[in-house]
């Protein structure tokens, strides 16, 4: 029973302790507000324009060529000249390089000289058939003349059918001789590496070169790598806040370390239809003409994309803008009174510098600088004004000008 009314005491003396602290606070807590919305503060204040402000988006990326592509052989075989080098500009179907074309050249003429015979024997078969042909008709007459027996008849017909079927395969041999021939062409024609043609290519340039002169090649082996740079394509990446923002169409200005100071132009051209589920990352595709070939692939860009722009609306400076009680607001500044008072506010775009005020309007001037330390209806001292009970600094310490005059009076 003592145990419990000793726990009941501590207890309660614990709880009166907590209330008295509790109190205490919320004395300190209120006279420290108090002491600071009677503080006169110097504060620094900008104007309340009207004027225009606009919405840009700040992003990063690299520079990618229009086409990218590997030049490669469709045949085996021993490289025996690259015609260009790194660097290079190509015109239309330009030859790159030269495979050792000497077996292919030996298949063209082997497929020549087997068309020939293929060729004969259809003469040949031709011929036959021509014979046939005169000896089945002299069958028949001599047949209705009763002359030539049944049997004759039919072996005449026999034999021409006969060579009608042998000149059709001797045909056939022909045009397969033929398609051989022009396949042994083609595969000669595959020892001259061309460049793809494309009349819609702005200018294309050699990239890399990836083998030497003298090496064994086998398919698809890549030789060189040829870029369209005439064009490039900006890449960068948005996050689901400013996705919906970007539209196809929108103007880009797009500046990089290597041309400080200068800027090009680009235009949103293309706009991936999903955001990739690990990064919340959508890819923007940005067009850029790049006649002077200054930009290159790989290259490390910003770009700045206008989502929109509003004319004549009240502007006031990114550093007025503060919290209180969880509320966004300025401290307007009332100059008769020589007071700041606090304005919720409601914003409309926001850039690194300016903030648009969509609501409430305001007049005059807003505090930048010391509204840390203001409340709503804290007295101020504005930058072009002193105040009364500043008194002017001394150069020294007490006495000391009179030390100095008593000095300077016992020279002689």
């Amino acid at each position: 029973m003592k145990k419990i009314i000793t726990i009941a005491i501590l207890i309660v003396g614990l709880g009166f302790l907590g209330w008295q602290i509790y109190q205490k606070a919320s004395v300190s807590d209120k006279d420290f507000k108090m002491r600071r919305r009677n503080l006169t503060v110097a504060v620094e204040i900008a104007p309340v324009q009207k004027t225009s402000i606009r919405e840009i988006g700040q992003f990063t990326g690299s520079l990618l060529p229009l086409s990218e592509f590997k030049v490669a052989p469709k045949i085996a075989g021993r490289l025996e000249k690259i015609l260009v080098n790194i660097g290079d500009t190509l015109k239309g179907a330009q030859l790159v390089a030269v495979l050792d074309d000497e077996e292919y050249h030996h298949q063209v003429n082997q497929a020549i000289a087997e068309l020939e015979v293929a060729q004969a024997n259809f003469e040949e078969r031709d011929n036959a058939l021509q014979n046939a042909n005169r000896e089945y008709e002299r069958t028949v007459a001599l047949r209705q003349k009763k002359i030539a027996s049944e049997s004759e008849l039919d072996a005449a017909k026999s034999e021409f059918k006969g060579q009608q079927a042998k000149l059709k395969v001797a045909q056939a041999q022909v045009s397969q001789e033929k398609a051989a021939l022009e396949m042994a062409k083609v595969r000669l024609s595959y020892t001259q590496i061309r460049v793809p043609e494309n009349r819609a290519a702005d200018l294309r340039v050699v990239g890399e070169r990836y083998v030497d002169e003298g090496a064994m090649l086998a398919p698809n082996t890549p030789i060189v790598s040829i870029l369209d740079i005439g064009t490039l394509i900006a890449v960068i990446n948005v996050i689901e806040r400013d996705y919906p923002k970007i539209q196809p169409g929108l103007e880009a200005l797009i500046s990089t370390d290597a041309f400080p100071g200068q800027t090009f132009s680009g235009k949103v051209v293309r706009i991936a239809p999903l955001l990739m589920e690990k990064s919340r990352e959508a890819r923007i595709e940005i067009k850029i003409s790049n006649d002077k070939r200054l930009l290159k692939p790989g290259m490390f860009v910003r770009v700045q994309i206008e989502f929109k722009q509003h004319e004549n609306v009240t502007v006031v400076p990114m550093a007025a803008l503060v919290k209180r009680n969880g509320k966004q607001g300025v401290f307007e500044v009332d100059r008769g009174e020589k007071k700041a008072h606090f304005v919720p506010v409601e914003l409309g775009i926001v850039n690194g510098t300016r903030a648009e005020i969509l609501n409430p309007p305001l007049s005059d001037a807003v505090v930048t600088l010391g509204q840390h330390l203001l409340e709503d209806g804290s007295k101020i001292i504005l930058p072009d004004e002193t105040p009364k009970d500043r008194a002017p600094r001394k150069s020294g310490p007490p006495g000391s000008q009179q030390r100095q005059k008593a000095t300077t009076g016992a020279r002689p």
